[in-house]
């Protein structure tokens, strides 16, 4: 479903910690991962956050029921608005780490690590479906919309 991505980390990694950021991108992570051919182990993050907040700084939430240290990590969500969810996350994890997610508005981002994504959005439309929400709703919608308000 996203070959460019999976063929893109199976060629850099031989192994590696998946790390979903929840809710939003669990659907993206079980399609994801079943086309890596790599030895992975996963666990799962929450960093609640307000769909084109700049500045997340928010609790995470991390259980670590694997250990991540010295151990490439590669995090995985939904849409990377701003980026300002995974550079939060990122300073807790000094080892390698990479994002994959599923749409990515590059004008807006900047986070210091290599992005794996399968689509650029060109506008500030948004979206739900697919695991991203409006409100907290429409994550479970089996494809990607716009959302009209």
């Amino acid at each position: 479903m996203f070959p460019s991505i999976a063929d893109r980390l199976n060629r850099r990694y031989r192994s590696a910690v998946i790390l979903t950021v929840v809710p939003g991108g669990i659907l993206f992570t079980a399609d994801l991962v079943r086309q890596l051919d790599f030895e992975i182990e996963m666990d799962g993050i929450s960093c609640p956050h307000t769909p084109g907040d700049r500045h997340n700084n928010s609790n995470i939430s991390y259980q670590q029921n694997i250990t991540v240290s010295n151990k490439d990590v590669i995090i995985v969500d939904d849409a990377i608005e701003s980026g300002g969810t995974v550079a939060h996350i990122a300073e807790y994890f000094p080892a390698s780490i990479d994002v994959a997610t599923l749409f990515v508005k590059p004008h807006r981002i900047a986070i210091p690590t290599e992005q794996y994504y399968a689509y650029e959005m060109a506008t500030d439309e948004l979206l739900v479906g697919y695991g991203l929400p409006w409100q907290n709703k429409f994550r479970n919608l089996p494809c990607v919309k716009r959302l009209i308000k």
